[in-house]
């Protein structure tokens, strides 16, 4: 299985649903949707099974940058900060 994204938008803004398994691959891809999704992002990983590094520092810097990030399992939120804390 490889990344599935969803983009659902209303007037609170876009909900970006990421299902399966997110690689480095998909960054751009993810990337572009954010950009053209306008103000307001939320990222959905709640059906998000699989990462690797370059998709971890992706969501990381997503968050920084004030991105929400909803339903996150446990592992991959404590890998984003892992990688956050080796940063500072």
């Amino acid at each position: 299985m490889t990344l599935r994204i969803e983009s659902v938008s209303d007037e609170h803004g876009t909900t970006i649903r990421l299902i399966g398994r997110m690689q480095a691959q998909h960054v751009e891809e993810l990337k572009a949707q954010i950009d053209d999704s306008g103000a307001r992002v939320v990222l959905d990983l709640e059906e998000l099974s699989l990462v690797d590094i370059d998709a971890v520092r992706f969501l990381g810097a997503c968050r920084a940058a004030g991105i929400s990030i909803v339903q996150c399992p446990p592992y991959i939120d404590d890998w984003i900060a892992k990688e956050r804390s080796r940063d500072t």
